[in-house]
């Protein structure tokens, strides 16, 4: 039995980065000595004689047999997983490696389309083919939701040459999908179920939270550590659970992903955060659920506000909610999301993880506190007070072409092009209006939450081009196109 109580990695990186010698071996600062004056007067100069390379008692990421092995199998036991690889370069690398571990070059793999951009550069990598399961749909929210087991199992029979599937859950607004039944339709086929589950590494430890997607019969789960735990930014972990990927895959696919120079202060905080949660998991998930519910109830009782919950009917997509994630809309107080955002910046402090044009996104954390949650409650309840209420048509809406539940097996087409194909094909820039109907040659999304309106590939609609456009002008942020005021855009060269 491990000592769940223990820090291997933190303990030998302490030891030796209070040591006295001489260093003859990057970083080039040497334990602060040539740190820039302004980073050491600000940061302080532990920060920099921690930030240590691949010395022999620090072990080796690549190839770990000493603190970092033990860190990550008590990882593994912790999230409940047979093995767990830390991940310094995100979930991004993570979702790379799981595709590369699964996937060949013409392999099909069965995604949501409102998988992350890292998906897709995942299919860019290994020349997959995505089979897109189109999301159910809540039109009231103007909000994609996630993915049911029938949706799965109809793509799995208009393609049952599928080497894996991969869904996301919960999704950025915290929505979650049945994740059991789903492995349940993977199981059958003997096809390993990927779960993007990038803001779900909190859900192991309450009850109270929706159930982990290991425990409910993933092959893997991609977690990021810093997202809702405490380890720092960029800092994440991959789970494995079962037989159905070969750990050896794995093992190289991370080799291709990951920095060759792993950062130890990220590793040590994925090793801190995890005995934070091995000891203290439970109270401090019981304390952020209560701060969750007060923050929920309030705003709840002010008009006309909407928070959103899981629906009492049953909902294909939606199977259950992150109570962490808050959504509130705002669209009937007669403005926007990002000119909601920004009064809650400016007048009262307070900053959303996610604005769309309809809502807001906060998402509540063990870091948060009861003064956060007056603010956030006071400055909303400001909004609305001084706001003039608007009624919305229901043709008021935009929407990216994401129809509900999907059932017709013409409905999981290959795309016309490969990402990869469409990545490294010549490609020719021209004007918006003349690219309906081109391929597109870029990946662009709004970030956050970072899911592609357009993908190589894919062909471009003018759905897409008026969703980016409005998008740009409600002050959103674009990534991915060369021309920033979307004036022009990169197509496949025909």
């Amino acid at each position: 039995m491990l000592d769940r109580t223990s820090t291997p990695l933190l303990d030998i990186l302490r030891q030796v980065a209070q040591q006295d010698s001489a260093p003859f071996y990057v970083p080039g600062h040497k334990k602060g000595s040539g740190a820039p004056r302004e980073l050491l007067r600000w940061w302080g100069g532990e920060v920099f004689r921690a930030d240590l390379t691949e010395l022999p008692q620090l072990d080796n990421l690549a190839a770990p047999e000493g603190a970092i092995a033990e860190a990550q199998a008590l990882a593994a036991e912790v999230f409940g997983a047979r093995r767990t690889w830390f991940l310094i370069n995100g979930s991004t690398a993570g979702i790379l490696a799981a595709i590369l571990a699964t996937c060949q070059t013409g392999d099909k793999i069965i995604l949501p389309r409102t998988a992350h951009k890292s998906a897709i550069s995942g299919l860019i990598l290994s020349g997959a083919i995505p089979i897109f399961i189109h999301p159910t749909y809540d039109r009231d929210w103007d909000l994609p939701l996630g993915i049911s087991p029938n949706a799965v199992a109809a793509a799995l029979e208009a393609h049952p040459d599928a080497k894996a599937v991969m869904v996301v859950s919960p999704t950025y607004q915290g929505v979650c999908s049945d994740i059991a039944s789903i492995a349940d339709v993977t199981r059958q086929r003997d096809i390993p179920l990927i779960v993007d589950e990038a803001h779900g590494a909190h859900f192991t430890f309450h009850p109270d939270l929706p159930t982990p997607a290991l425990e409910a019969g993933a092959d893997v789960a991609i977690q990021s550590t810093h997202k809702v735990l405490g380890a720092l930014t960029q800092a994440s972990m991959l789970h494995l659970k079962g037989d159905r990927i070969d750990d050896l895959r794995l093992d190289r696919a991370l080799q291709l992903v990951q920095s060759s120079s792993p950062s130890y202060l990220l590793m040590a905080s994925l090793d801190g955060a995890r005995q934070q949660m091995a000891t203290k998991g439970h109270l401090l998930m019981s304390q952020t659920l209560q701060l969750a519910r007060e923050a929920r109830t309030r705003l709840s009782d002010i008009a006309p506000l909407s928070v959103l919950e899981v629906p009492v009917a049953q909902t294909p997509g939606f199977f259950d909610l992150d109570p962490t994630r808050l959504m509130v809309k705002v669209d009937r107080l007669g403005i926007n999301g990002y000119d909601a955002d920004e009064i809650l910046d400016d007048r009262f402090g307070v900053t959303a993880e996610l604005v769309e044009r309809r809502y807001l996104a906060f998402a509540i954390s063990l870091g948060n506190t009861a003064t956060d949650i007056d603010r956030l409650v006071e400055g909303l309840r400001a909004i609305a007070r001084e706001s003039a209420p608007l009624h919305l048509d229901a043709g008021d809406d935009l929407l990216l072409e994401v129809p509900g539940e999907i059932s017709h097996q013409d409905a999981f087409s290959p795309p016309a092009m490969s990402p990869r194909d469409a990545f490294f094909a010549p490609l020719e820039t021209v004007s918006v209006s003349g690219s309906i109907g081109r391929l597109s040659g870029e990946l662009i999304c709004p970030y956050p939450p970072g899911i592609p309106v357009l993908m190589p590939g894919e062909e471009i609609t003018p759905t897409a081009i008026e969703v980016l456009q409005r998008t740009r002008d409600l002050g959103g942020t674009i990534t991915g196109c060369c021309d920033r005021n979307l004036q022009t855009i990169q197509v496949v060269s025909t």
